[in-house]
C-alpha cells in the first residue's frame, strides 16, 4: 500500500463512505454517529482525505460556532491509515479553512488529547473562550457541537470522558500560523494542493 493520499473538499457521494469512517469509532464512543441527513447538511463543512485508487480514507470537518471561534468536527480515519500522517494533514488544512473563515479559535472535543496537543491545542480550564453576551447567544443554538463547547448538561452522555481543547490561532497581533505537509500522490509529483 501507497502512501500517496490527497485531500479535497467532500461530495455528496462521500457520505457513505463517511459514515463507514465514523461508524467503528462510534461504537467505541470516540465518536459520535449521525444520520445521514446531518452529513449531507453540513457536508459544504467537510474534508475528505483520498489515496491514489480514490478511496476515501479520512475525514473531518470545521463548524463556525461564531464570529471568532469554530470547531474541527468528525475528524477520523480508516485504520489502515492511522499514523501515516492522515489525521495530521486533515488538522492542518481544517486549521487553514478557519483561518481563511476569519476565525480566531478552534475547539475539539476529543478522546485524542496528545494528537490534538501536537496540533499546538490546549486543554480548556473553564468556559471562559467566550464573553457572558457571546456564551448567551450560543445558548440558542440547537446544535449539539455548541452545546458540548458550552458543557451543557443535555449532551453529558455523549461527552463524558471527552477532552474539551482549543487552539488559538492568533496571538497578540502575530500572523496566525500557516502550515501543511505536501504529499505526492505518485513519484515526484504534488497532489492538486492536497496536504
Amino acid at each position: 500500500m501507497s502512501d500517496a493520499f490527497h485531500l479535497r473538499p467532500a461530495r455528496t457521494s462521500d457520505v457513505a463512505a463517511i459514515r463507514r469512517l465514523v461508524r467503528p469509532l462510534a461504537e467505541e464512543r470516540i465518536l459520535l454517529e449521525k444520520e445521514a441527513v446531518a452529513y449531507y447538511e453540513s457536508l459544504q463543512e467537510f474534508t475528505v482525505a483520498e489515496d491514489s485508487d480514490g478511496n476515501v480514507i479520512g475525514c473531518g470537518a470545521v463548524h463556525v460556532m461564531w464570529e471568532d471561534i469554530a470547531e474541527v468536527r468528525t475528524l477520523a480515519t480508516s485504520a489502515q491509515w492511522r499514523g501515516r500522517g492522515v489525521g495530521k494533514a486533515l488538522l492542518d488544512r481544517l486549521l487553514e479553512r478557519a483561518r481563511d473563515l476569519g476565525v480566531r479559535r478552534v475547539f475539539c472535543l476529543t478522546f485524542e488529547v496528545e494528537f490534538f496537543e501536537r496540533g499546538g491545542f490546549e486543554v480548556m480550564a473553564d468556559q471562559t473562550a467566550v464573553d457572558p453576551e457571546v456564551y448567551s447567544e450560543l445558548l440558542r443554538s440547537t446544535d449539539d457541537g455548541v452545546a458540548e463547547f458550552l458543557d451543557l448538561a443535555r449532551v453529558k452522555q455523549n461527552t463524558l470522558g471527552n477532552t474539551r481543547m482549543i487552539l488559538e490561532l492568533e496571538r497578540a497581533g502575530e500572523p496566525a500560523p500557516r502550515g501543511g505537509v505536501e504529499r505526492p500522490l505518485s513519484s515526484g509529483f504534488p497532489s492538486d494542493g492536497g496536504t
